[in-house]
């Protein structure tokens, strides 16, 4: 079987239960910066060290794929059935809650803003959640003019905090720790 079709040569793409959008519509945006976070998931699985850690990101993972189905998915136009899509990762929420704190306990208290980076994990981390981010905007600005699930927009931004919690996490167990922002007497060293 081919991967190529050549029907998204002339900027348009297919939609899970039909139809065809251009590939710069706000949907295509939305499940693409899902996706993209996704791929920096795969990375940072890679990189970190923690065990449990690992195990939480490719769950995660699994959770994107339900979250990416949906958002490719538009209300069903005309007499079109929606298609079965996996069930959202609402029960997710409290669990990626319960993350946040386990990694905050763990780590010194936030006296300061951080730079970004650390450890490669750490570093990788906040890259993960800067691509949250933005995909957490995609979906709110897409939410702005079609239905979207609430709990999609819960999900990544609780989603982000928790990124942000392990970084620090991560770097902490690497001993690397967090590397204040100290302004302009940073820039003068």
């Amino acid at each position: 079987m081919k991967i190529y079709t050549r029907r998204g040569d002339g900027g348009e793409t297919g939609l899970f239960g039909g139809g065809r959008r251009p590939k710069s519509d706000l949907r295509i945006a939305a499940y693409g910066d899902v996706d993209e976070l996704n791929a920096t998931l795969g990375v940072a699985r890679n990189q970190v060290d923690d065990p449990t850690t690992v195990g939480r990101l490719t769950d995660l993972q699994g959770d994107l794929f339900a979250v990416g189905a949906h958002l490719a998915t538009p209300p069903p136009e005309g007499k079109r059935p929606k298609p079965d899509l996996p069930e959202l990762p609402t029960e997710r929420v409290a669990d990626l809650e319960a993350w946040i704190d386990e990694a905050t306990e763990a780590t010194e208290p936030l006296k300061h803003f951080i730079l970004p980076g650390g450890s490669a994990g750490g570093a990788q981390l906040h890259v993960c959640r800067t691509v949250c981010r933005r995909a957490e905007r995609s979906v709110v600005a897409l939410s702005m003019v079609e239905p979207v699930d609430p709990v999609i927009v819960t999900y990544l931004n609780r989603l982000s905090d928790y990124l942000f919690a392990a970084a620090r996490f991560e770097n902490d167990r690497d001993g690397t720790g967090d590397l204040e922002w100290l302004g302009a007497a940073q820039r003068r060293r």
